[in-house]
């Protein structure tokens, strides 16, 4: 197509999307806002030159999930500095021990979410004692390579100063802790790594009386880390791993019997089997409120396949089977107990530079999150807030990178309620929906996967009115043209600098996002743009489209 001709065409498809308003039904108010109208030879011939249209569809009349208002969870991990991964050492001073907290960037980082759920824990939580109080003998806060001890590394321990220092600075700064317990304390370990025995709390209990004299709120106490099914290192059985959590969540309503809010009770944070699942949920009874698994879905970090994974949509649609068959087995069991994903960091050892920590790693963390959500997952925990190659902030500058804001425009922006979304056109447009987190409205995620074509979006909304008087619809249609605020909505368009996939710093509608000499946050701003055009998603790109003007029935429900 010649390019005068091209832009003739698109000067009249908006000229005609101008035009596009409100169905209004006979039983009432009912908008359909259709932005894309394309005859099938067009579309043809656009997608020749780079451009295509789609329809993203969604179910207004009820919600099909119900996450957590801090939904955005992120871990600290016990990995020492001589944690080295094929050759490269990527976790530094990032311990729960060892993590500087008087940086004022890593303060603010947490800050902004107010709160962030921080999920402390990790493989290592499993080789870790904690001081007692009163204790004589010195608490070393160190983990040493080894050929003889668990997981190759000696036994760390947790100061009690230490602990003291970290739930300080996590009331300063916003973040509701998740504390994750070791389940192999004084427990033999057999050859073939089955766990003999069960669960001695004695130290936990220690702790968790600290804890609570101490005054320090608590959110969870997780039990074990991938220890599940057949386990890393070590595994316990499904039957004994649930006569354990009996056992927490005895100790818990003792030691919190004269507290208001008792804190919940979580496991097994390990990697989903089925049958391993089912046989924990249902022995557990209702000592367990959440369960939690961990997702590495892209294989090993050094996988040089990690990009072409992330950029393929039939990967990415694999990647439900675990969210569906837990809420199967959730449904099925009667329980309380709701699912989480207590740790996902994709790619796994410490994932890989340049790919893991950067703008590539977006579309499969924010696809990731809005799938986990969709299969009515509670909270996702991504693996780290910093450390190893996965971190939302860098391991040696604490700067943001592109992850972070992903996280943090998903928190502001996606509501609790999660709404039935499905995209048509073409298959490098992955679309989700939920009830806007701030106002009676709308926000969609679209994200494309696509190298070359830009998608030119439209929306349908079933039972969904504008919240203006139906007397008054056509002289606001009119109107929207001139930019009313009526007819507008807002778009937050995530882009990587000079196209570079492998790029650390992200563009927000074009321009760079980057912290000060101060270490404060950037604001997220939104660009305003009129209802009746369509969302332009370029190509490699990540929308969020809020529409705040618009009521759902989904969503006062």
């Amino acid at each position: 197509m010649a390019s005068n001709q091209k832009d003739g065409y698109i000067r009249s498809k908006r000229l005609v999307l101008l035009e596009i308003g409100l169905l209004v039904g006979a039983a009432g108010l009912c908008l359909v806002m259709v932005m894309v109208m394309v005859h099938g030879l067009k579309r043809l011939l656009l997608e020749k030159i780079g451009f295509a249209e789609g329809m993203v569809h969604i179910n207004g009349t009820s919600s099909i999930g119900l996450i957590d208002e801090d939904y955005i969870c992120a871990t600290l991990d016990w990995w020492p500095p001589q944690k080295c991964d094929y050759g490269t050492c990527s976790w530094g001073a990032s311990s729960i021990l060892n993590l500087d907290l008087n940086i004022p960037l890593l303060f603010n980082a947490i800050k902004a979410f107010s709160p962030l759920k921080l999920r402390l824990g990790g493989t290592l939580q499993n080789r870790v004692q904690y001081q007692r109080l009163g204790d004589q003998e010195p608490c070393s806060p160190y983990f040493n390579l080894t050929n003889d001890g668990l997981f190759g590394y000696t036994q760390g321990c947790l100061p009690l100063s230490r602990w003291d220092e970290l739930n300080i600075f996590f009331q300063n700064s916003g973040a509701r802790v998740i504390f994750g317990l070791n389940a192999l304390s004084h427990r033999q370990v057999n050859n073939d790594g089955s766990v003999v025995g069960p669960w001695n709390s004695s130290n936990a209990e220690e702790l968790m009386k600290y804890t609570v004299d101490k005054g320090f709120p608590v959110h969870g106490w997780e039990l074990g880390n991938e220890l599940s099914a057949r386990g890393i290192g070590a595994s316990i059985g499904a039957d004994q791993y649930a006569s354990d959590t009996v056992s927490l969540q005895n100790l818990v309503q003792k030691i919190y019997k004269t507290s208001g809010v008792k804190p919940i009770v979580l496991g097994p944070g390990g990697f989903f089997d089925a049958n391993w699942f089912t046989e924990y949920v249902g022995k557990s009874s209702d000592s367990l409120q959440v369960i939690t698994q961990h997702i590495y879905n892209l294989g090993p970090g050094v996988d040089k396949h990690l990009i072409e994974k992330i950029l393929d949509p039939a990967y990415l649609d694999g990647g439900s089977q675990p969210f569906r068959d837990l809420q199967n087995i959730l449904k099925k069991s009667g329980t309380s107990t709701v699912a989480w994903v207590g740790e996902a960091g994709g790619a796994y050892n410490s994932g890989r530079n340049q790919v893991t920590n950067a703008f590539v790693f977006s579309f499969w963390y924010l696809d990731q999150l809005g799938m986990a959500a969709s299969y009515d997952t509670k909270t996702y925990c991504r693996q780290t807030l910093i450390g190893g190659n996965y971190g939302l902030l860098n391991t040696d500058s604490f700067v943001p990178n592109p992850d972070y804001y992903s996280a943090l425009l998903w928190h502001r922006l996606m509501g609790r309620r999660v709404l039935s979304t499905s995209f048509h056109g073409t298959k490098m447009i992955r679309s989700y929906a939920h009830c806007s987190k701030h106002s009676n409205g709308l926000t969609i995620l679209l994200i494309n996967l696509d190298r070359i074509t830009k998608t030119e979006v439209g929306i349908s909304v079933e039972n969904v009115t504008i919240a203006v008087a139906a007397k008054q619809q056509t002289k606001q249609i009119q109107s929207s043209k001139y930019g009313s605020k009526e007819f507008t909505r807002e778009e937050y368009h995530l882009t990587a600098k000079d196209g570079n996939l492998n790029s650390h710093i992200l563009l927000l509608n074009g321009k760079e996002l980057g912290v000060n000499s101060t270490g404060n946050i950037p604001s997220l701003e939104p660009i305003e743009v009129s209802l009746s055009d369509p969302i332009t998603v370029a190509p490699y790109s990540i929308v969020f489209v809020h529409i705040p003007r618009i009521h759902i029935q989904a969503c006062t429900e």
